[in-house]
């Protein structure tokens, strides 16, 4: 799920291409990881009526939970956080570029650890302030 995080922090040192890479793989996780809660959510309501309906709400939640929390977010803070501190640096040191593109990466990839809770936090409070108001469901996301 994490993969195009690291894609994003090594941006300025890859082939944008690697970069584009690490977005599918981390929406194969994603669709990976949505299919599995619907086959779960399948088991523990075979017997409801409203078993379609479940898995449909599992599989939906999951995948827009994830799809915010584990891509969209963090790839787009890791980028302008990449973008601003390689400009930052630009101004106040005179290191080289590749020295710049290189802490540039390493401040990307720090990062990571840091900005996971509050992001999921935020998309947790974001989907029981609406979508979940819609299908009736709250509480714990999905694992990331």
């Amino acid at each position: 799920g994490y993969a195009n995080e690291v894609g994003e922090s090594f941006r300025l040192l890859v082939p944008v291409p690697v970069v584009w890479a690490s977005y599918g793989v981390a929406t194969a996780y994603v669709t990976a990881d949505a299919i599995d809660k619907g086959r779960r959510a399948a088991t523990a309501h075979a017997q409801d009526p409203a078993q379609a309906t479940r898995v449909g709400v599992a599989v939906v939640d999951t995948f827009i939970w994830q799809s915010l929390a584990s891509v969209a977010i963090p790839g787009f803070t890791i980028n302008r956080l990449c973008a601003a501190s390689l400009a930052l640096l630009g101004t106040l040191t005179r290191w080289p570029l590749p020295l710049r593109r290189w802490a540039t990466t390493a401040l990307g990839l720090a990062t990571i650890p840091v900005i996971i809770t509050p992001i999921d936090r935020t998309v947790d409070f974001l989907m029981d302030s609406s979508l979940r108001k819609l299908y009736g469901t709250s509480g714990e996301p999905p694992a990331p």
